[in-house]
């Protein structure tokens, strides 16, 4: 008679199927146990680091502003009509049943709303708006050399010396870079890099490609805080091979564990570990130098960035680039002492844990300083005592002020249902989004 193997992760099956004087049928099925892992926000919920999290509310916020910055520069005369704005939902990054209008009205010193004489209710910023965008690209203007440095270390440090400039893209705001870069900025650093497409006519994709390597930036960034280089070297000899560093460590006062794994951190920290931009084809997954060398390529990615934070999406989409493992959400959370995972939003986002001195950058590049400016007119202010969601943003004054306007409106009905015939086949928008300094509906002439 078969037996079944000595293997827990087999099942017995019995067939109904008897046949005259047959024995049953006996069927060994292998089932394949999977590893019970915890999602995460249960795996960092004892890890959670308040200042952060209010650091993460605030860039949601900015990052909204600016999408729709960018949607409204591209129309015409920087205005659109509101109606429009709701298939560029994604992008904005404001799923429904969010109405785009409630959120335009808590900025009413960036963006503006007006009914045009056939009651067609338009989108447009406001002068302050126009001037803070103006700032901003003269800010890219400014530090365009430092962007284009930092792409060129991370093509150095790609394992064929080449990024597709769709996985770029995602870095474009967090690397400083302007709005047009793929079509102009691109070209304009020739010595650095150039566009190819090596895999025509298979694949039509773009890639930037390192033209040369600059031995002056195959530096980490630790390495320059460890040995105290303000600067790149102009050691044209440096090449990249072993390092030996401890990476800084700032871990949260309620956790307690830190005592528990002090001794694996020191075996961590002491290990030797190939540079970030030496070749690591020559690795074997899943070893120990493996893994704290992916920890160094994060670290110096996380070190480019202005704000020293990534959306770990983006981070995923180089693994085969950067030779990084595949579960690179485990090592992240892993060495949160080094970074902090923040799960708020449907995307995560992963922090320098040491350029932060509570929910504020120690050292701030310059479009943060503009970013903050930019947030400063925004009606959402953000508190330390309470994490507030975005579902739970109101405003007791715009409540009190839609109680007098629907009293107004009942008093004016007739006029009121004039102006709705004319925008019957779109939803009814409330007069209180319609922007105004006194309950007055503002009118643009267009010219």
């Amino acid at each position: 008679m078969l037996q079944p193997p000595l293997n827990s992760n087999y099942t017995k099956y019995i067939t109904n199927d008897f046949i005259h004087g047959h024995n049953t049928l006996l069927l060994y099925i292998q089932r394949r146990w999977m590893t019970s892992s915890k999602r995460v926000q249960d795996r960092s919920k004892n890890k959670r680091v308040h200042d952060l999290e209010i650091a993460t509310e605030k860039l949601k916020v900015i990052s909204k502003i600016l999408n729709l910055f960018e949607i409204l520069k591209g129309e015409q005369e920087n205005i659109m009509p509101l109606r429009n704005l709701d298939q560029h939902r994604k992008q904005i990054n404001l799923p429904k049943p969010h109405k785009i209008s409630d959120f335009l009205r808590k900025s009413p010193k960036l963006f503006e709303l007006y009914k045009d004489h056939r009651g067609i209710v338009w989108c447009g910023m406001t002068e302050k708006a126009e001037e803070l965008v103006e700032e901003e690209e003269k800010i890219i203007e400014k530090n365009s050399d430092k962007a284009a440095e930092c792409v060129t270390r991370m093509l150095m440090m790609a394992v064929d010396k080449r990024l597709g400039l769709d996985k770029i893209a995602h870095f474009r705001r967090d690397l400083g870079l302007p709005m047009d870069f793929r079509k102009h900025w691109v070209h304009k650093y020739p010595e650095n890099f150039r566009v190819v497409q090596p895999f025509k006519p298979y694949d039509e994709g773009e890639y930037l490609e390192l033209v040369s390597w600059n031995p002056n930036w195959a530096i980490t960034e630790l390495e320059k805080r460890v040995l105290g280089i303000k600067e790149c070297l102009n050691d044209g000899d440096h090449v990249p091979g072993l390092l030996s560093l401890a990476f800084p460590l700032k871990f949260p006062l309620t956790y307690k564990k830190v005592y528990r794994y002090g001794g694996k951190i020191e075996h961590f920290q002491k290990r030797e570990y190939l540079s970030p931009y030496g070749d690591a084809r020559g690795l074997k997954a899943g070893s120990l130098e493996f893994d704290k060398r992916a920890v160094a390529v994060m670290h110096e990615l996380l070190s480019f960035t202005i704000e020293k934070r990534l959306v770990t999406d983006y981070l995923t989409h180089f693994r085969r680039e950067f030779v990084m493992p595949q579960k690179l959400m485990r090592l992240l959370l892993k060495h949160f002492g080094i970074f902090y995972v923040s799960e708020r939003g449907k995307r995560f986002s992963v922090f320098l844990n040491e350029a932060y001195d509570g929910s504020e950058l120690i050292e701030k590049h310059p479009l943060v300083v503009w970013k903050e400016k930019v947030l400063s007119y925004v009606g959402y202010r953000g508190k330390k005592n309470k994490i507030e969601s975005y579902e739970e943003f109101s405003n007791t004054e715009d409540e009190a002020l839609l109680q007098m306007v629907l009293t107004w409106r009942l008093k004016s009905s007739d006029t009121l249902h004039q102006n709705s015939l004319d925008t019957a086949s779109n939803t009814p928008l409330d007069i209180t989004s319609c922007d105004s300094g006194a309950l007055s509906m503002t009118y643009k002439n267009q010219s």
